[in-house]
C-alpha cells in the first residue's frame, strides 16, 4: 500500500466498539480519521485525501492465539505499510484477555516480530471511560453511574463469560500471557515534580534487551499529560513506535497537545451537537448490567423491547427471523423506537441456553460472528424501510460482525455521544444504510439513559 505521507497514526482495534472509541479521540484532537472493516488499500485511502489517521476495525479480542496469528501479521502489515511514525494496538479499558482468548501478551509478541524489538508503551487507563490504573492495579466504572471498582470485584469482570478477570494487577495478569519483561511508570513517578524521571526512565528502556513493555498508571489528566510527552519522547527514537492500550493513549497524546504553548492545539474543532431524531433501531448482544438497565430505562420511557430467543441463533428458520421483523416494523409504525436483545443482564437464561447450544461446535470467535450476523440481518431487514431512524448496536464482541452484515465499508465521526462510543456516519455504497447515523456501544458504557441521549442528539449539557 503507498499511503499518504500525512498519516500520523494508524490503528487496529481488537473489537468494534473500541475501534470507534479511538476514532472519536483522534478527530476530537483534530486528526480527521476513517474506520475502516479490512485493511485498506491504496485505492481505498484515495477516497479520503484529507485522512491523518485511519483504523482496521477488527475482531481479536474473541479469538484465540492460533486466530490471532492468522489475523494480525496482514492487519499490522497494513499499518506499517502506512508510513505512520505511530502504530496502535488498540484493546479494550477493562482489558478483556487470556491466554486462551484475546491475548494481549500474544499481540504484543506478533507486533515484535512485525515492527522490531522495542520498547512498547501500554496504556490502559482513561479517565473519561472511567478507567483507572494505579500501581499497576485496573479500576474501573460499571456504567457512569456507579462507583469505581478494583477489577477482579467488578460486578461485570469478574464473572465475564468469556475472560473472567481474577486478578487486577496487570502486571501479573499479562504476564500469564507473554514472557516479555514489563516495568511499571507509577503515578509518583508520573507527578509533575518527578515526571522528568520518568521520561528518562523510559527512554533509558530503549537500550534493554529484551526491550519491556513499558505499564503506564493513570489516575488523572496530568498523567495523561506526562505519558503523552513520555511517548511522543519514545517515537522520536524508534520508528514506527508500536504501541499497545486503551484510547487512553490517544487521550494522552492529545492531552500532551493541549498542555503544549500553540503548536497542535489549534487542529481541535468543537462539533456541532446533532440534531434529534423521532425514533431508533438498536440491536444488543450485550449481557452487561449497565446495558440492562439502560434498556429498563428506556422501556420506561416508550422503547419496545424485541426478545431475540436462542433458538434465532441456533435453529435460524428464515420464518424466524422475518416475525422479529415484522413485530419490530410495527412497533416502529406505532411511533415506538425499539431494541432487539438477546439478553438482559448477566442472570438472563438465554446466556446459558445459547452458551450450552454453541460449546460443542463453536469457537467462542465464530460464536460472536454468528451472534452478530444474525443481528446485522435483523438490523438490515428492519432499517432498509425505516430511513428515519438513528440506529444503535450494543456489544463489542458482536459489533464487528453486526456492521460486516449491513455491508459497511467506512465510518466517520460525527458527534460525541457516550464516552467511547460516538454517532458515526455510515459509508456503504450500495446498501440501504448508507449515509446514516449510527452508535456502536460496548456493553458497560454510557448513563442509565444512553438510549434516549442518542435519540435527543446526545447527553444534557453539564
Amino acid at each position: 500500500m503507498s499511503a499518504p505521507s500525512n498519516i500520523r497514526v494508524a490503528f487496529y482495534g481488537d473489537d468494534f466498539t473500541g475501534s470507534t472509541d479511538v476514532m472519536e479521540a483522534l478527530t476530537t484532537d483534530g486528526l480527521k480519521t476513517v474506520l475502516f472493516l479490512h485493511p485498506p488499500t491504496a485505492e481505498q485511502l484515495a477516497r479520503y485525501p484529507q485522512t491523518q489517521a485511519f483504523g482496521i476495525a477488527g475482531g481479536s479480542r474473541a479469538m484465540s492465539p492460533e486466530e490471532m496469528d492468522r489475523e494480525l501479521p496482514p492487519a499490522f502489515e497494513a499499518l506499517k505499510a502506512s508510513g505512520a511514525p505511530l502504530l496502535h494496538y488498540k484493546v479494550c479499558s477493562t482489558f478483556d484477555s487470556s491466554p486462551q482468548i484475546g491475548s494481549i501478551g500474544k499481540a504484543i509478541e506478533i507486533g515484535r516480530r512485525i515492527f522490531g524489538d522495542r520498547p512498547t508503551p501500554l496504556v490502559v487507563g482513561a479517565p473519561v471511560l472511567g478507567r483507572y490504573v494505579v500501581f499497576a492495579n485496573l479500576f474501573a466504572r460499571s456504567g457512569l453511574d456507579s462507583e469505581p471498582s478494583r477489577l477482579d470485584r467488578h460486578s461485570t469482570m469478574r464473572c465475564h463469560p468469556v475472560t473472567p478477570m481474577d486478578e487486577s494487577d496487570l502486571r501479573i495478569h499479562l504476564s500469564r500471557q507473554t514472557s516479555l519483561p514489563i516495568q511499571l511508570v507509577d503515578v509518583l513517578q508520573l507527578n509533575p515534580a518527578t515526571a522528568a524521571d520518568a521520561r528518562s526512565l523510559a527512554q533509558s528502556a530503549t537500550r534493554a534487551k529484551p526491550s519491556p513493555i513499558l505499564l503506564f498508571d493513570t489516575l488523572d489528566e496530568s498523567h495523561l499529560q506526562a505519558i503523552g510527552a513520555i511517548i511522543e519522547d519514545l517515537s522520536s527514537l524508534s520508528f514506527p513506535l508500536f504501541c499497545v492500550g486503551s484510547s487512553g493513549l490517544e487521550y494522552a497524546l492529545a492531552a500532551h497537545h493541549q498542555n503544549c504553548k500553540g503548536g497542535e492545539t489549534s487542529r481541535r474543532q468543537e462539533k456541532p451537537r446533532p440534531s434529534p431524531v423521532r425514533q431508533l433501531i438498536a440491536v444488543s448482544g450485550s449481557c452487561s448490567p449497565v446495558t440492562h438497565r439502560q434498556m429498563e430505562r428506556a422501556a420506561g420511557h416508550g422503547f419496545s423491547l424485541v426478545t431475540l430467543p436462542p433458538t434465532l441463533f441456533t435453529d435460524p428458520e428464515r420464518g424466524s427471523v422475518e416475525r422479529v421483523v415484522g413485530e419490530a416494523r410495527a412497533a416502529l409504525v406505532d411511533g415506538q423506537s425499539v431494541i432487539l436483545h438477546t439478553s438482559l443482564g448477566p442472570e438472563d437464561p438465554r446466556i446459558a441456553v445459547l452458551t450450552k447450544a454453541l460449546a460443542c461446535r463453536e469457537s467462542p470467535a465464530a460464536t460472536a460472528a454468528l451472534i452478530g450476523s444474525v443481528l446485522g440481518q435483523l438490523m438490515d431487514g428492519i432499517a432498509t424501510n425505516s430511513p428515519d431512524c438513528r440506529l444503535v448496536v450494543c456489544g463489542g464482541d458482536t459489533s464487528t460482525h453486526v456492521a460486516r452484515a449491513l455491508g459497511i465499508d467506512a465510518l466517520e465521526f460525527v458527534a460525541p455521544m457516550a464516552p467511547g462510543s460516538p454517532l458515526c456516519r455510515i459509508h456503504a455504497p450500495s446498501r440501504a444504510v448508507h449515509g446514516r447515523e449510527i452508535v456502536f456501544k460496548g456493553g458497560q458504557v454510557g448513563r442509565d439513559d444512553f438510549f434516549q441521549d442518542v435519540l435527543a442528539g446526545g447527553p444534557p449539557a453539564s
